[in-house]
Parts: structure tokens; sequence; C-alpha cells
């Protein structure tokens, strides 16, 4: 970690020349960025892998536009060009007051007001073209019938493609914008309980804004429930009991499934946790 600390900090250095970073830490770990945080200034975001360093610059390209999209709380802006240092890319963006609210904590409301922001930035064609990717790899469903379902323990297989199949019943809806990562950190608040910012839109993309108010069961299914109309409460119910609405979206919108193995070895306890109430693993 110290040796991480110094890396991150020569980088930063580099992004700001001048700026004391006398308070800056690590934020705690990500999977696909490491993050420095300068309090009251910046986070300085550096890829861990290829992929991702490929992607940072469409990625701030949204951020902008999402930055001036009118969204009703702030969003990070980047503060720097994204650079390259070795393979690594990293940029520096903007800080967001608040905190966020701990597990289990917030209201309807809260839910909601996160939800309605979110969807008050319509995809257009220019914000499209910076997120969409969904023609740059399989769908979503052949990532999961081929990849994943082969792989899970044969208790969940016959399961696991039922859910599938649940998931792929469902009427379309229009696509919205979707953050993808709600909940957590990632939403930052006052002291008073005014929204403040939202922040981590990494695996933003058009989808079903269900799957946002899945993510937002963070706060508690039942004020999700009271949050959304009955109709988003059971895609969103229908959505996360496939393999977890936060696992769920990292295979969705073209991004290629790198490590199999490693998305199966996350999802699995997740499986076994969630197993009452909802059928539970075929024991055939």
């Amino acid at each position: 970690m110290i040796e991480a600390a110094e890396d991150l900090l020569a980088i930063a250095s580099a992004l700001l020349p001048g700026l004391r970073l006398d308070d800056a830490f690590v934020a705690a770990d990500g999977n696909v960025h490491d993050v420095l945080l300068i309090p009251g200034v910046a986070a300085v975001r550096v890829s861990r892998r290829a992929l991702a360093a490929a992607a940072m610059p469409r990625r701030m390209t949204a951020l902008r536009m999402l930055a001036s999209a009118g969204l009703p709380c702030q969003v990070p802006e980047p503060l720097t060009p994204v650079t390259m240092f070795g393979d690594r890319a990293a940029v520096a963006v903007s800080w967001i007051d608040g905190a966020a609210l701990p597990e289990g904590v917030g209201d309807p409301a809260q839910v909601a007001e996160v939800l309605a922001a979110v969807r008050s930035v319509p995809l257009d064609d220019a914000l499209l073209a910076a997120l969409d990717e969904r023609a740059l790899g399989p769908s979503w469903s052949t990532v999961l019938a081929e990849e994943i379902l082969p792989r899970l323990p044969r208790r969940w297989q016959s399961e696991g493609r039922r859910r599938l199949d649940a998931a792929l019943a469902m009427e379309p809806v229009a696509d919205a914008l979707v953050h993808g990562d709600l909940g957590g950190s990632n939403v930052h608040w006052s002291a008073e309980g005014k929204l403040l910012g939202i922040l981590d839109w990494d695996l933003a993309m058009p989808g079903d804004p269900a799957l946002d108010a899945a993510l937002m069961a963070w706060h508690g299914w039942d004020n999700v429930r009271r949050a959304v109309p009955a109709a988003t409460y059971r895609r969103a119910r229908t959505w996360d009991a496939l393999f977890g609405a936060e696992h769920l979206v990292a295979a969705m919108n073209g991004r290629p499934m790198t490590n199999p193995d490693g998305f199966v070895a996350a999802i699995v306890p997740w499986l076994e946790a969630h197993a009452s109430g909802t059928g539970g693993p075929d024991h055939s």
C-alpha cells in the first residue's frame, strides 16, 4: 500500500503541479481504478487495467456532457487531460462535498430523488456516442448464457437459467440513462440530507432504469418499493434476482467478460446468501 500511495502521489504531482498533497489519501480499493483523494480539491483516478485506460478518454467526455446536462446535483468534472503514465491512464476530477449514507439508511424520498436526477438527463446522440458500447461485443444475455451459466456449480445451473429466462421475458422498455453503480459511496449528501453529488459514472450506459432502482436497494428494498412505480419495482427485483444488480451491470453494454471465473466467484456467494425466498438452487 505504501508503494501504491507513493506512485499515486507522484502521478498527482505531475497532473497538478504545485498543489500540496499533505492531506491526500488513497480511497478504498476499487476494481477498475486506484483513486487518490485530495480533500476539497480533486480526486485523481488512475487506471489499473488496459481496458480502463482505453475507456478513460470517452468516460471523461461523458462526464463533461453530464456536467452540462442540468442535473440537480454535481458530478465530478475533469480538471486535467487524460495523461498516460506508462500503461496507466490518469486524470484529476473535481471534488464533491458531502458523504454517503450508510447501508440501510435513507428514505423513499431520497431514493426517488436520486433516480429522478439520473433520469433527468436526456439520452441524446452525443451522450449515446460516448456511453453506448453495446455494438462492440455480444449481448449481455449471450455472455451470461455462454460464459457464466456453464461455469456455475451444478446445483445453480438450472436455477440460473430460470432467472435469466425471467429477465429476458420482461417487456422491453425504452432506454434511459443508467448510472450503473448507485449506492454506497457514489451518492453524496449534506448533513441536512440534501443531495449534493453523484460520483463514479464508469458503468453508465443506456438501459432499463429499473437497474438503477435495484442498485438503490442499498437503502433497503422497502424504501425502493415505496419510491418507484409498482412495475419498476417488479423489474428491479427481477434484474436483481438474476445475479445481483451490482454484478449484472458489469456484464452489460458490450463489456468483454475478461475474467468469467472471477465473475462466477463473486456471484456464487451472492446466490447462496440470497437463496432464501427466491426458490433456491436446484438440488436434483
